[in-house]
């Protein structure tokens, strides 16, 4: 006589021994390799295409593994990201490409001190069949815009993109004009040369998600693109990358990531490393709550592509970083003493508890 077995037992056994459990950060870091869980969301589609992203750049891009992650990320965020580096180290042919692989429009600015607001923009002109003014759309308007050496063009031009970074819309004229999702700003800018640039305000460097810092590359790197560049004998391998994500797919990634999971004792831990910031006595500037919201979304999706549905504090700590370098300002003293943000923010990580 066969006895039965109940079947909505709360951990019931799999048939090869293992017990399904629900996803916690206390089972992902269980020694225990018996344990497997299943995520609420699938998120299978949004790792395969992250991956699929990193093959395409990996095709011309060598090394740089970490910047992709992050303009990988705050694209699933739907945030932008300030990129800044010396010269030649493929900062815009990076940006060119990761915009080859959606399936999006993708503009391009050069700014330079001379542009005007209505250079970026658009501007109303006048009909001469109608007699009636008509709004010219500006490069602005795009899903993917690119602008180059951002802090080249004056203050009055910087301006002008407060409002459609931070709302995705533009008013000219008493007129609002939505921007078409999905859209995101890559802004490079030099660290070095200082003539005929403009410092960028912290009102708009707070509207940047990441502030993606590019070093040079390492010496097997250098090797590695001098004989890939040889092996090329001048052909340009720009028209082999594919686009792998569409609109309608990255709006889906996109609900996916904001739905991830995030335990309030980890909510808690990113509140209180950026209000650590305010009161450090190192810092002049603390972050903002935008600051918070941006560690938390991009926390998400670190965990997302990591082919999680819950967010670890391990994830918070990688967008630290990248979120908080440019939103903090230094004291005189210790700018003085050639202190930099990063080393303030790795002494904040480290005096707050991590949950557990």
């Amino acid at each position: 006589m066969e006895e039965n077995i109940p079947q909505n037992s709360e951990n019931q056994s799999n048939i090869d021994g293992k017990i399904n459990t629900p996803p916690t950060p206390e089972n992902l870091n269980s020694s225990d390799d018996s344990i497997s869980f299943q995520n609420r969301i699938p998120l299978e589609e949004l790792r395969t295409a992250a991956n699929a992203i990193r093959e395409e750049l990996g095709k011309i891009i060598i090394g740089q593994s970490e910047f992709v992650e992050l303009l990988i990320v705050a694209l699933l965020s739907d945030g932008h990201v300030l990129i800044e580096g010396v010269p030649g180290i493929a900062k815009t042919v990076t940006a060119k490409l990761f915009a080859k692989t959606l399936q999006t429009e993708f503009g391009r600015l050069q700014f330079t001190p001379d542009l005007m607001p209505s250079d970026v923009l658009g501007t109303s002109i006048l009909n001469m069949k109608t007699s009636e003014f008509e709004f010219k759309k500006g490069p602005i308007f795009s899903n993917i815009v690119l602008i180059d050496e951002i802090n080249r063009a004056p203050a009055k031009t910087q301006a002008a993109l407060f409002e459609v970074m931070e709302e995705r819309q533009i008013t000219i004229d008493g007129t609002k004009y939505k921007m078409e999702p999905p859209f995101m700003v890559l802004a490079t800018q030099n660290p070095v040369e200082q003539e005929g640039t403009y410092a960028l305000p912290e009102a708009q460097l707070d509207r940047f998600l990441f502030k993606i810092r590019v070093d040079y590359p390492s010496l097997e790197e250098e090797i590695s693109i001098l004989q890939t560049h040889h092996d090329r004998k001048g052909s340009n391998p720009q028209g082999s990358i594919e686009p792998v994500i569409t609109p309608e797919k990255l709006a889906l990634f996109r609900k996916q990531t904001q739905e991830v999971l995030i335990e309030e004792k980890v909510v808690k831990y990113v509140a209180e490393v950026v209000v650590k910031t305010r009161t450090h006595p190192h810092l002049y500037l603390g972050g903002s709550p935008r600051a918070s919201l941006a560690i938390m979304n991009a926390s998400k999706a670190f965990a997302a592509i990591g082919g999680r549905d819950f967010v670890i504090p391990e994830d918070v700590k990688r967008a630290v970083t990248p979120v908080l370098r440019h939103r903090l300002i230094l004291s005189p003293e210790r700018e003085m003493e050639g202190m930099t943000t990063e080393q303030v923010i790795d002494m904040i990580v480290q005096s707050v508890e991590i949950p557990r």
